[in-house]
């Protein structure tokens, strides 16, 4: 059984390596002797207990068998991937997951997949100045874990189009903006990830707002849209066609691969004076 509260300022992850080793030590157990039962090494056990990794599926429903919990670890992953999502957002987060595409054009800010936690953290800072650090640390955790999707072993195709204001904003700083474009480059590398960047000199744009067109295997597509207060995803055959005409048509002003990553690794030099 859980012998002590976690301390309060544990992110989710941590507060589950927490309870993990309360229980394993409750059931007198070693981490050797744990990682053996759930079939994961020593060391995969260790970064687990100290919240420094998300655990799988697979090692939550182990740690329920070995340690007798009756499922308490399965459902605590669940929380944690589940995240602090607004309730509007979380129909969208759910449907995230499981996309075959994810195309997203965004216009003033970077898309949560690809925040770095510190531009995440300033976005935060300043949507709700009077949080503390606790439920800000929470916002930040649920936002980068919207990257596990990319982790699966099919993981959908994402293809970003940014408006180059995304790369000029100054969003936590110097320091915040450089290590945010050098993740944006970093990223692109991936065989999963095609990134555009929509220069300013293309003139109006197609759409001037931000959106997300999802693409599925067995079931319709979807395009989500959202502002500072609330999102909405829409099933409308007609919108979603229209949105998906709108992202070509974006595709196609905007500059190639190559050519968008020439841009943002000039526009990171600017944060380095």
């Amino acid at each position: 059984m859980i012998t002590a509260n976690p301390p309060e300022h544990l992110t989710r992850l941590e507060r589950f390596g927490f309870e993990v080793r309360q229980v394993r030590i409750g059931r007198n157990l070693t981490q050797s002797q744990l990682a053996t039962g759930v079939g994961y090494s020593v060391a995969y056990v260790s970064r687990v207990e100290t919240g420094a990794v998300m655990p799988s599926l697979k090692f939550a429903q182990g740690c329920d068998l070995v340690l007798g919990t009756h499922g308490i670890f399965e459902r605590l992953r669940e929380r944690i991937e589940k995240g602090d999502h607004p309730s509007w957002f979380a129909p969208y987060a759910d449907l995230e997951k499981d996309a075959t595409s994810i195309l997203d054009y965004s216009t003033s800010l970077i898309m949560g997949m690809l925040q770095t936690p510190q531009y995440a953290e300033s976005i935060f800072r300043a949507r709700h100045p009077r949080e503390s650090d606790h439920e800000i640390k929470g916002r930040v955790e649920a936002r980068i874990q919207r990257r596990m999707v990319m982790q699966r072993k099919d993981p959908p195709l994402l293809w970003v189009i940014l408006h180059e204001n995304c790369l000029r904003a100054h969003i936590g700083g110097l320091g915040v903006m450089r290590d945010q474009i050098a993740h944006l480059i970093s990223q692109a590398q991936s065989p999963h990830v095609m990134l555009q960047v929509l220069p300013i000199r293309a003139g109006a744009p197609p759409a001037t707002e931000s959106f997300t067109v999802l693409r599925f295997k067995g079931r319709s597509d979807i395009v989500y849209v959202d502002s500072t207060f609330t999102g909405q995803v829409i099933e409308s055959t007609s919108t979603v066609e229209d949105a998906k005409e709108t992202y070509d048509r974006l595709r196609a002003a905007a500059l190639n691969p190559d050519e968008s990553i020439a841009l943002m690794q000039s526009t990171i030099k600017e944060f380095e004076k």
